[in-house]
């Protein structure tokens, strides 16, 4: 059982949510949606929750009203193996959103992403601080990473 489980606040698209996600990677699904009842913060019948997998990491998604949005506090790091699944997850992700700066990514509902090559630590040479800095001045100036220019700064 996973102890520690994410959950998102929605204002009223928790659902369309859930299936966005789901439809971005390839090992997801939906578990579970719960619907209010009368006398709930929400309409009768509507969606409250929506419980799905991504990757094996279980979440939860509530319709909750507007009351609260997301911010860059909070992100979701996906790790990826290779220049291909990077510019995937970012194309995908980002449709709808907005790019941002170092490899991280608002979705079209303001949930921020960060995709990483699997191996960042060792890309920005944590072990050799000339490299760290010229790894570190490349990324500065990326939205999406980009391995390649990561390796050869």
């Amino acid at each position: 059982m996973q102890k520690v489980t994410p959950f998102l606040w929605f204002d009223n698209n928790a659902e369309e949510a859930a299936d966005f996600y789901t439809s971005i990677f390839k090992d997801s699904k939906i578990n579970n949606k719960t619907r209010y009842v009368e006398g709930g913060m929400g309409p009768k019948g509507s969606i409250m929750t929506v419980e799905f997998e991504l990757e094996g990491q279980r979440f939860t998604a509530l319709n909750g009203g507007p009351h609260f949005r997301f911010n860059e506090a909070v992100s979701f790091i996906v790790k990826c193996k290779t220049q291909k699944e990077i510019d995937y997850f970012w194309e995908k992700l980002s449709e709808g959103g907005s790019d941002q700066q170092c490899g991280w990514l608002k979705d079209k509902f303001g949930l921020s992403w960060q995709i990483v090559p699997e191996n960042i630590a060792e890309l920005l040479g944590y072990s050799d601080p000339e490299k760290t800095k010229r790894a570190m001045a490349a990324l500065m100036q990326m939205k999406k990473l980009d391995i390649r220019a990561l390796q050869e700064a």
